[in-house]
């Protein structure tokens, strides 16, 4: 009886799976999440590489996350070699062939420019690399150098993200 049972459940499971996107549940959009290049021209005399290297890091790693949990979004790891996975340090051709082979739909790449002592800003961008096309552009400012404001930062803009892109499932 249950031998009989198997070829009926293997052919329901694969009904439910094909047909699943007719009923609302689409697949994520998968998105690479570049390294964030980082540019100081605040004048301070400390030299603050070691924390701005430090934040920067875990900036680009809290936005992976952040855009990771969100049921829209999937996020692809690039594979740049020995090169930093930035704007900065790689051709846009290259970059997005590379988010091209590891599936990626859209490529969110930026940086974040310190002014001054107080003031920030983060200029995110989304390119749809099927299109070739600037999707969305961001710029955000924060105050502060401190880690809390590096995280209500990257907070924030992985929300605004999110919302960009929730409904762009599967188009």
């Amino acid at each position: 009886m249950l031998r009989a049972l198997k070829p009926f459940v293997a052919a329901m499971a694969f009904a439910f799976a094909t047909i699943a996107p007719a009923f609302g549940q689409t697949a994520a959009t998968t998105i690479a999440v570049l390294d964030f290049d980082f540019v100081d021209t605040s004048g301070e005399l400390q030299d603050q590489r070691a924390q701005h290297d430090a934040r920067l890091r875990a900036f680009g790693d809290a936005l992976r996350r952040s855009l990771g949990s969100a049921a829209a979004l999937e996020v692809v790891a690039l594979d740049c070699g020995p090169s930093p996975c930035s704007a900065r340090s790689m051709t846009p051709e290259a970059l997005f062939e590379t988010a091209k082979k590891a599936g990626a739909r859209l490529v969110l790449y930026g940086g974040v420019h310190k002014v001054s002592t107080l003031v920030q800003w983060v200029q995110a961008q989304v390119v749809d690399v099927e299109k070739n096309l600037l999707v969305d552009d961001r710029h955000v400012t924060f105050r502060g150098d401190a880690d809390e404001s590096w995280r209500r930062c990257e907070k924030y803009l992985a929300r605004q993200i999110v919302e960009r892109f929730s409904g762009e499932q599967s188009k």
